[in-house]
């Protein structure tokens, strides 16, 4: 935790804490002034959700851990449902299934543009040949006059 986020932590606790206080005070003041037979009442109300927090308390194990650390993964709670496993492994199946199809339809363009040219350098009136030339190419560089 960095500085400020505990310095706000501990001002809101401490302001929790002063407010608490001023609340018993002010409810310790106030059950002087009721009758007796209200005040047993609250007594006994008192007592019982004491006794009540301290079952709670002890029935929940005091040393659980918030999360479990296993064969050097940690998890929270039991171990993942079968529909867990698969909702996060199908993000991963289709991200490679993407990539599969990106490459195959590369292939695809790349094949038919290679088709093209091919069709372009048949169908020409030039043999093959002269395009491997190397004065054919120097012919294409000059400007046109």
């Amino acid at each position: 935790m960095n500085g400020p986020t505990r310095s706000r932590r501990a001002d809101r606790d401490a302001l929790q804490t002063r407010f608490a206080l001023r609340v018993a005070s002010r409810l310790g003041e106030q059950s002087e002034k009721l009758p007796h037979d209200l005040s047993e009442r609250l007594r006994v109300a008192r007592e019982q959700a004491v006794a009540r927090a301290r079952q709670v308390r002890l029935a929940q194990p005091a040393t659980a851990p918030a999360f479990q650390v296993s064969q050097g993964s940690i998890a929270l709670g039991q171990s993942p449902s079968g529909w867990l496993r698969l909702a996060s492994v199908l993000p991963l199946m289709l991200l490679v299934l993407g990539l599969v199809l990106i490459q195959h339809l590369h292939n695809q363009a790349e094949i038919h543009a290679a088709a093209e040219v091919d069709a372009a350098l048949l169908a020409d009136d030039l043999p093959p040949e002269a395009y491997g030339d190397p004065g054919f190419v120097v012919f294409l560089k000059q400007p046109e006059q």
